[in-house]
């Protein structure tokens, strides 16, 4: 079931079609009446545009013609566009969470193939043609006015969240004895996560599945061998 905004003692509006889709409008009619709106779909709209475009390449007008709400829905249900930004973030990162920890974090492969099929993913998900090609957040506020400090420090969060996640994989790996135990945990995980900021870079300049995925390979063959130790434990442990 779709959320839907309800303006409470707010004047009525009604919804008319107009080529940007549906849009909001003040009517005359009895009070008390709730403005009601599809706000899931709005707020992945407003989420693709800003992939599509940034965070200052996206203008209010943008927002509200690809959401199709009037500029008083707009503060009334998101408050402020940086506040929409935040919110379609957010939306964006459960979404590509859900594949991203899944392979991460599979019990039934080791470190190695986790790392090899987040690649394979990345080569999927960075070219599909329902939404904008690359990461939301791997380009993200790397270029940012200086007043929009706060945008660029919340994107370099998540996206040292993300680096993170794959040296707790990498250090879960040494645990199992799937990792060699001298591996440098952060720097390796250092080295993939911007191997698929690169992949975002190549995606957003046209490159194919094929060639992010060949890329991805190619990456993977750095993979540090694993001692004779670490493999007798990791095939003890997957017994």
């Amino acid at each position: 079931m779709t959320p839907k905004i309800n303006q409470g003692k707010k004047a009525p509006k009604a919804i008319r079609e107009t080529k940007h889709g549906p849009k909001i409008e003040q009517t005359r009619r009895g009070r008390g009446r709730p403005a009601v709106f599809d706000r899931y779909v709005a707020l992945n709209k407003a989420m693709k545009l800003f992939w599509e475009r940034g965070y200052e390449g996206t203008s209010f007008d943008d927002l509200t013609s690809a959401m199709g709400i009037s500029a008083s829905s707009f503060y009334n249900s998101f408050g402020s566009k940086e506040a929409l930004y935040c919110e379609a973030t957010q939306a964006y990162l459960e979404w590509a969470g859900q594949w991203f920890f899944a392979i991460l974090h599979d019990p039934s492969i080791d470190t190695r193939t986790a790392f090899a099929r987040l690649f394979e993913a990345t080569a999927e998900e960075f070219t599909r043609g329902d939404h904008p090609l690359g990461c939301m957040i791997s380009l993200a506020g790397t270029h940012c006015s200086p007043g929009m400090k706060n945008i660029r420090e919340m994107m370099a969060e998540h996206r040292a969240f993300s680096e993170s996640a794959l040296a707790a994989r990498i250090r879960k790996g040494v645990a199992d004895g799937d990792v060699s135990s001298d591996v440098d945990c952060d720097m390796l995980a250092a080295y993939y996560s911007a191997v698929a900021r690169g992949l975002a870079v190549q995606a957003r300049d046209g490159a194919s599945r094929e060639k992010l995925a060949q890329i991805g390979r190619l990456a993977m063959s750095a993979w540090p061998a694993a001692k004779a130790g670490s493999r007798a434990v990791a095939a003890g442990k997957s017994r």
